[in-house]
């Protein structure tokens, strides 16, 4: 596909190239521009005629990257939330709990491989299901409900390139301290793993090294994911205690483009503060969710996620290492003949009644060479359980 690039000054050019060649072109073109071309635009228009049109003095870099380099969705429905671990532990002396050491693990969930294209991550509004929501109209439904979006908070966090995940495997993603948080608190996790993802972007702002230390040297940098703020703060404040976790693929637009654009922008209760600021993310683009309900704030928390994306909610006592684990589809996993001989039952690490009815430890049984099935009934009271720790402790 070709484009045209023009550019805006006192006079106006016009070039049609190939996009393989504009970049060497922008770059015999720079030494010859005059003093004042921070004040140029340049205008992209597309093969159906639509433009975009980018000031010049906004463009921090630009690359190009070929169909070659990417792979086309696979099975992008079948990606699936199987854990989060976001509440932290304690220190080892017990004097306090330690928060920066979040993950994310995504999973696989059928037979085949999947592959996925501007996936990111986002979270719901506002960041604790317990604090004050502005976002209920006086029917009792979330104003957003009838516009069939779900207003992510903060920032977006998304993968550059493609993201393949094999047949019933799963992808860590972190989401702080990607590094062996074990050497200084020793029921945190240790992330330093060359098959780990994570979160660290620093030149998007956010940049507090408390959450974003330079990820251990084991972790490629082909796997950090990248991020675009919206609002403010120097950290993405990923909730410790109830967040709203959405996983979604931008279609036809780089998750980069859409959410810096302001119609795709809104603002938190109405209320037109920077600070509030959100990017609208509609319905039909999120992959999975999940609604996480504080357990030391049980009567004050409210759903932010529409009942299309989760029906329900999961609860979590924070502070003591305790992960959201995804229950097993019994029937289904059983149902596998590869399986046979190798699921591992009597699961013990739920906490109280928040258990796996199904039976089967899932992370013991896939050490024993099994294939696991997890439930996905879009309606996280049913689909997940408080788990004693986080799996990659096991």
């Amino acid at each position: 596909m070709k484009k045209v690039f023009s550019f805006l000054a006192n006079e106006h050019f016009s070039f049609l190239l190939p996009p393989s060649s504009f970049l060497a072109f922008l770059f015999l073109l720079i030494p010859f521009a005059p003093s004042h071309a921070q004040s140029w635009n340049m205008v992209i228009t597309m093969k159906d005629g639509s433009q975009q049109v980018l000031p010049t003095a906004d463009i921090k870099s630009m690359r190009y990257l070929s169909h070659s380099q990417q792979q086309e969705d696979k099975n992008v429905d079948q990606i699936i939330i199987k854990e989060l671990y976001n509440g932290g532990c304690m220190r080892d002396d017990g004097s306090s709990f330690f928060q920066y050491d979040k993950c994310i693990i995504l999973y696989n969930n059928c037979p085949q491989e999947a592959v996925v294209n501007n996936l990111c991550i986002g979270m719901g509004s506002p960041s604790n299901a317990h604090a004050n929501n502005y976002n209920y109209g006086d029917d009792g439904k979330l104003t957003y409900e009838s516009e069939n979006f779900i207003p992510v908070w903060n920032g977006v966090w998304y993968y550059p390139n493609s993201l393949v995940i094999e047949p019933y495997q799963q992808v860590v993603i972190n989401i702080c301290g990607a590094i062996d948080n074990t050497q200084t608190v020793t029921q945190s996790v240790n992330y330093a793993n060359s098959d780990y993802y994570c979160m660290y972007d620093p030149e998007s702002g956010y940049e507090n090294t408390n959450y974003y230390p330079t990820p251990a040297d084991v972790i490629p940098t082909t796997h950090y994911w990248k991020s675009v703020r919206v609002a403010q703060g120097n950290a993405w404040p990923f909730s410790i205690n109830s967040p709203a976790v959405v996983i979604f693929q931008t279609k036809d637009v780089t998750p980069e483009v859409y959410a810096t654009n302001p119609d795709n922008q809104w603002y938190d209760g109405g209320r037109n503060s920077q600070i509030q600021c959100c990017v609208k993310v509609p319905n039909k683009w999120i992959i999975d969710g999940m609604e996480v309900y504080a357990m030391e704030k049980p009567e004050d928390c409210k759903k932010r996620l529409t009942a299309d994306i989760d029906a329900g909610y999961v609860w979590l006592t924070n502070k003591l290492g305790h992960a959201l684990y995804r229950n097993v589809d019994k029937e289904w996993t059983e149902s596998l003949p590869e399986n046979a001989g190798k699921l591992v039952y009597n699961y013990s690490l739920g906490v109280d009644a928040s258990t796996d009815p199904s039976g089967i430890d899932a992370e013991a049984s896939m050490k024993n060479g099994a294939h696991i099935v997890f439930q996905d009934t879009n309606n996280s009271t049913d689909d997940f359980h408080e788990r004693q720790k986080c799996s990659l402790r096991d």
